[in-house]
């Protein structure tokens, strides 16, 4: 029996390849643009150029569908919504740091069923699709500068490879990470944090998007965040899940839009809610 997302999970993934070739021709340009949002957070020109990109793509293959972007916010009306950060680490980006990527979901009812979070930056890839497990594939050696060969080719990957979460059960042996102090703080928090950090083997902060697939892959146990939008997360749900792991808000709830988030291997994730009520 056919996977009954494939065909999606395809066309995120051709719409990352059109992003991540926007994205990395602007990564470190002397004169990219950027802007400040209404809400004091940046903007570059690629932020706006990938999501109108994925957008037109969208409306091409997927005329019926719904449209929640970053940038340009919700444009049609049904039960399959595709959920869109052009640029996940936007201040990375225009720094000229390669921690960023573009996340793509598509939910359906409101639950993220495929998700794919691309990182032409860190030459990363990893996907998802409900049922059918979570996956990477590398292209070693990309940068920014040798993105494309002379031929103006994306060079060739290695094959993916299936991705799952630790087998670590105790705190004491587990690596967090909190993705920085002043989110805490703001939310209320940090009291609760500096006592987790305590109790956990290393505690680091490794930011945006790379957290939560360092937790898909193994190599850290605990994500949490605060300040964060539906865009921001819908990608990473299924990737998260698909390698084994658990993905709630900090309260618990599921869902990509509580405005907070915490992803474990599982093994742990009831000791951390419980650390954190």
């Amino acid at each position: 029996m056919p996977a009954p997302f494939a065909d999606d999970l395809a066309l995120a993934l051709a719409l990352a390849d059109r992003a991540d070739a926007i994205s990395l021709a602007r990564f470190r340009a002397v004169d990219l643009e950027v802007s400040t949002k209404p809400d004091r957070t940046p903007v570059t020109e690629a932020d706006l150029a990938v999501e109108r990109a994925l957008r037109d793509g969208l409306a091409e293959a997927r005329p019926g569908d719904s449209v929640l972007g970053e940038e340009f916010g919700v444009e049609g009306d049904s039960d399959r919504q595709w959920i869109i950060d052009p640029i996940d680490g936007t201040s990375n980006f225009l720094r000229g740091v390669p921690v960023w990527g573009t996340l793509i979901a598509l939910a359906v009812d409101g639950e993220p069923v495929v998700g794919v979070a691309s990182s032409p930056a860190l030459g990363r890839r990893w996907w998802a699709s409900r049922g059918e497990g979570a996956w990477t594939t590398d292209a070693p050696g990309t940068t920014s500068a040798d993105a494309n060969d002379s031929d103006g080719a994306t060079p060739a990957t290695t094959a993916p490879r299936r991705i799952g979460v630790s087998r670590v059960e105790d705190l004491a042996d587990a690596s967090l990470s909190f993705q920085s102090l002043a989110q805490w703080r703001e939310a209320g928090y940090l009291d609760r944090l500096l006592p987790l950090s305590e109790r956990v083997w290393r505690d680091r902060a490794y930011g945006d998007l790379w957290s939560y697939m360092l937790l898909a892959e193994g190599l850290v146990d605990i994500v949490a965040e605060f300040d964060v939008k539906t865009y921001d997360l819908a990608a990473l749900i299924p990737i998260v899940e698909e390698a084994g792991g658990r993905f709630t808000s900090v309260e618990g709830e599921p869902g990509p839009s509580n405005g907070n988030a915490l992803a474990t291997n599982g093994l742990l994730h009831d000791a951390v809610l419980d650390a954190l009520r």
